[in-house]
């Protein structure tokens, strides 16, 4: 019998450019752009084995789909599927949590440079005729930063918070990260960051860039409190999570001129209301969640969720979060 496989909401992973193979591979495969709430169980129902991205899997919704053997989340963070009552049924839930490192670094990266470089603006300003009616060979709209002997500081120092150190070293950056677990000199691999406090991070850094979870204890980690402390040309950059972040202390601390700048890959609500305090924040730059989106990383991203599926249907699961 036909291994019967539903996606309830395929299109971010994949709107047409990289294919469904390694699913198709491994049985008859239903693929939905989009499911609303309404039709999540007469779209689940159709399969034992389910991928789901961003379309919740409630409690209430696993006790109505009895035939369900297997979520598998396609991407890292798994909050959208009730794991208790998948636990309580016995189904399996696993996640994708490395395809896109480099990904995820290089736009942190990007929007770094954005924010200390400014070349959006400048580029806009040559377009609309600022550089033909100068009366000088260049011009600036905004100071442009060096980034070579300025400290970063990376909140959760793992998988992407390293891949963006080695970016930040290459640029002769100085280092310094907090992270409830530190590595070992060994898992530096040569890297010179320095561990300190949380709250002396935000009071040293000349750029802060997160990388941690969403748990009780990080939520609004970044609050009024902590952005009073920050250096007035500091700049923050989160495309972790966006509840990491409280969006009004934000919007305000720009507005006021506490801090130099923001630039955000996650909001707290996506997609975001059009009433976002932040949108008319000065000197914020909001990119909409695709730090993860590299035609490559997507790719990764596919072929880890089949491998997924494959490890359960032998017997022996990877990656599972419940």
């Amino acid at each position: 019998m036909s291994v019967q496989i539903v996606c309830l909401d395929g299109y971010t992973l994949n709107p047409g450019d990289i294919g469904w193979g390694p699913f198709e591979a491994i049985g008859q495969l239903t693929v939905h752009d989009r499911t609303p709430d309404n039709q999540i169980v007469q779209r689940a129902t159709v399969a034992p084995h389910v991928l789901t991205n961003k379309t919740p899997l409630s409690a209430e919704t696993i006790a109505s789909l009895p035939e369900m053997k297997y979520v598998g989340v396609l991407a890292t963070g798994y909050n959208i599927v009730d794991l208790e009552a998948a636990g309580q049924r016995g189904i399996v839930v696993t996640n994708i949590p490395t395809y896109g490192t480099d990904s995820v670094a290089q736009h942190s990266a990007a929007l770094m440079l954005e924010l200390t470089r400014h070349t959006a603006a400048h580029n806009k300003a040559v377009h609309e005729g600022q550089w033909s009616r100068c009366p000088d060979f260049c011009f600036a709209l905004a100071p442009i930063t060096e980034l070579t002997g300025q400290t970063l500081g990376i909140v959760g120092l793992g998988r992407i918070g390293m891949a963006l150190a080695k970016i930040a070293q290459a640029m002769g950056m100085r280092l310094v990260a907090h992270d409830a677990v530190q590595l070992s000199a060994e898992q530096l691999d040569g890297l010179p960051v320095q561990y300190i406090e949380l709250d002396e991070l935000f009071k040293q850094a000349d750029v802060i860039s997160l990388h941690c979870p969403l748990t009780p204890q990080t939520d609004r980690l970044v609050n009024a409190k902590r952005l009073a402390t920050m250096k007035p040309t500091a700049v923050l950059i989160n495309t972790s999570r966006g509840p990491l972040i409280d969006h009004g202390a934000l919007a305000k601390a720009l507005v006021d001129g506490t801090i130099a700048g923001a630039a955000l890959d996650v909001l707290e609500t996506e997609p975001p209301p059009t009433d976002n305090p932040l949108f008319e924040a000065p000197n914020c730059i909001i990119t909409p969640h695709i730090a993860w989106y590299a035609t490559a990383a997507r790719q990764r991203l596919m072929q880890i969720a089949a491998d997924n599926l494959n490890a359960f249907l032998d017997g022996q699961p990877a990656n599972v979060v419940n």
